[in-house]
Parts: structure tokens; sequence; C-alpha cells
């Protein structure tokens, strides 16, 4: 049975036992006051259900009054609660934000719960690092579901596209040059291709091709025997002539060939940056990138793939990606248990945002909840407070009949007692 019923039962069970008192009152009088000649102790008995008819009839019409007109007689001041629903409203939001919400009431709470602290206790074991893989795969798998749909990859793919349009290639090329270029940066770039190019060569096949090309290049030394000969030392030439040029180079940081490529890499980044040439080049490149058909093609594969491998993955029982994210939680909580200055820090920052927020929305609580009880159904509303505290003011009637019978009882044994 569930709750809703179970106290809808009990309240009529309640009104029973009340009105079952009140029914045995009325009973009592009846027959005591037709008794009454025979003994005078009927008149004390008639007394009592007197008193207790009264009391039991004005707490009812005290409990019902709560809730509507008793009897259905517009009388003023009943139906006290469908009639001021809406002050109920206003002062149920005042009493919630004033009594649970005031700022140093929940301040205070927060410093005594030390948020930081449980969150590291609780994470710091490995069940609830476990939960934590286990709920974030589930909600993973959920928004996977929801964005494998044809709508959701159409706007993707839009949006990337309307994105790099918006993309002023040269510019960008050039401020990415202008930031890899700072404090010299190329130079060390520069140097990196000459040792590269020196070690080439070096190479004893390179050399080699080298000399054959010059070789075959010779042809009036051919018929002499002499092309060979000619190719190897033009060769050693053209090594020995790199050799000295990366040694001078290195040694020399005002070398005339690093000032000339200085002076290239800056004009070239300007150019892309301003020159409306190089911008055109750049913007025209661009459209052709993204006009041809194998760019959405290419989008909507690389979305497919990659949801189609998180679903594989999420599905498993070994999921890698529940599996760290169980690991790295395990872990921040480890990390958190064992460092106090991070506990407190993150303490400090709540307690230190928390003002503002309640601040913020307590107004906004309150207005919700004005706004809610107002809109709930009179009847229904009244119905259901009935059944939470109706059972409770049931017994205010039996209370009412049984106190107002003793009441009545010793009312009328103070008057016989005066009279005699």
């Amino acid at each position: 049975m569930n709750a809703p019923i179970a106290r809808a039962e009990g309240l009529v069970r309640m009104k029973r036992i009340a009105l079952g008192l009140l029914a045995l009152a009325a009973l009592t009088y009846v027959t005591a006051t037709l008794l009454e000649p025979r003994h005078a102790a009927w008149g004390y008995v008639a007394a009592f259900a007197e008193a207790a008819m009264i009391g039991a009839i004005a707490d009812w019409f005290a409990v019902v009054a709560l809730f509507r007109h008793p009897l259905g007689l517009p009388i003023p001041h009943t139906a006290i609660i469908p009639a001021n629903k809406s002050r109920i409203g206003v002062n149920l939001g005042q009493f919630i934000v004033t009594n649970f919400l005031e700022t140093e009431r929940v301040l205070a709470k927060l410093r005594s719960f030390d948020p930081a602290g449980r969150l590291a206790a609780w994470l710091s074991q490995p069940q609830h690092a476990e939960q934590v893989g286990v709920h974030l795969a589930s909600a993973a798998r959920y928004g996977l579901g929801a964005l494998d749909d044809e709508r959701v990859r159409h706007f993707i793919r839009s949006t990337v596209v309307a994105r790099l349009e918006q993309i002023d290639v040269s510019r960008l090329g050039g401020q990415l040059l202008d930031v890899l270029t700072v404090n010299g940066r190329h130079q060390a770039l520069l140097d990196e291709v000459l040792t590269q190019v020196a070690a080439l060569v070096q190479d004893e096949g390179v050399q080699q091709k080298i000399a054959d090309v010059i070789a075959k290049e010779v042809k009036y030394l051919r018929y002499l025997g002499l092309d060979n000969l000619a190719g190897q030392l033009a060769t050693n030439k053209i090594v020995a002539g790199v050799g000295r040029i990366i040694g001078e180079m290195g040694d020399d940081p005002a070398h005339p060939l690093r000032q000339r490529f200085d002076e290239f890499v800056a004009g070239f980044v300007e150019r892309l940056k301003d020159d409306p040439d190089y911008r055109l080049k750049g913007e025209t490149i661009k459209r052709e990138v993204l006009s041809h058909p194998a760019l959405a093609g290419y989008l909507q594969d690389v979305w497919g793939e990659l949801l189609a491998w998180l679903h594989a993955d999420l599905d498993r029982e070994d999921s890698s990606i529940r599996r760290r994210v169980a690991q790295a939680a395990l872990s921040l909580g480890e990390k958190l248990r064992d460092d106090a200055a991070m506990q407190q820090w993150i303490n400090t920052q709540i307690l230190e945002a928390a003002p503002q927020w309640i601040e913020r929305y307590r107004g906004d609580i309150r207005d919700y909840i004005v706004a809610r009880v107002d809109e709930w159904n009179t009847q229904e509303m009244t119905d259901e407070l009935e059944r939470n505290i109706g059972r409770d003011l049931q017994f205010i009637r039996i209370n009412g009949t049984l106190v107002g019978g003793l009441i009545g009882l010793v009312i009328h044994a103070v008057t016989q007692g005066l009279l005699r």
C-alpha cells in the first residue's frame, strides 16, 4: 500500500473514532437525562456527556473550518486554507528563505560539512570511483545515442564549414608564423635544417649520385675518360662548400645569410598579414577546399567513426573509457585526501562564492515557491493537506470530547456543592 492511500485510510479511521465518541456522548446524555430523577449520580453523568458533546462539536467545527465551510454554510473565517492559499504561499516561501537559506546559516552548515574533505573521502573509495565511471559511461552512452542523428551530423558539418569560412587563412598564417619566429626561434629551425643538409651531403650514396649527375653533364670529358673524375672533384667541392658555409653561419650570428633569412621570413610574415594578393590566394584556396565534396564526406566519416568507436568501447564490460574515468576519479580522491592545503583551498573558494549565489537565487526560490503554491488547484491542495495532517487534527476532536466532558463534570460538581 502506497503512502497517500495509507494516509487517507488513517484519516477516515480517526474521523470515525471521533464521530463515534460524539455519538456515544450523545447517547449517554440522553440516557443519563432520562435516568436522572431516579438517582442524583445520573446528573453528573449527564453533565459530563453534555459538556463532551459541546467540546466535540466545537472542535469538529474548528478542524473542519480549516479546510472547508462546516455543513457548507459560508460562515465568516471558515475554509481558512483555501481562502488564504496565496498568503500561505508567500508566508511559506518567506519562512523557507529566512530559516533555511539565510546566508550565515548556510555558511555555517558549509563550514561544518567540509565539502572538500567529504568529496575526497568518498572518491578515494574504489567502489565509489567505479560508480563515477559507471554513471558517466551511462550518461555518455545516452549522449552518443542522442548525437547519432542525421540532424546533428548536418549541424556539425555546417557549423564546422561555416567556422572555417570565417577564418582569414592568410592573416592567420602570418600571425602563426609571427609567434613561431619571436625571439629568433626560426634561427634554431635554420640551424636544424643546415645540420640535416650537412648530414645529407656527407652521405656516400648521396655524394655518388651528385657525382653521377655532374659526370653526365660534362659530356666533352667523357671521350677523354675524365667525366667521373670531374664529377668526383665537383662533388668534393660542393661538400666542402656546404660544410664551410654551415660552419661560418654557426660561428657568426650576424652572418649575411642569416640576415637574409631573417629578412625573408619577416617580409613573408608581413605579406601574409597585409598583402591583398596573398590574402586573395589564401581565400581562393580555402574556398576550393571547403567547396570540395570530399570535405563533407570526410567530416561525416570522421564523426561516424568517432561515434562508432565510443559506442563500441562503452558497451564493453572492460570499457577503457569507464576504467580511465574510474582511475582518474580514484586518483583525484586519493590526492585530494592527502592534500590538506588543497582541501582548505576548495572549502575557502566555496565559502567565498556561496554568499553571492545565495543572495542571487534566494529571491528566485521564494518567488518559485509562491508561484508554485498559487498554481496548485485549491481543492487538490486542501485535500492533500488534510490527508497529511488531518489524522492528527482528529485527536483534537477526541481530546475535546474527553476534556470537555471532564470540565463539564467539574462544573456540575462545583455547582451542586455550592447549592447545598
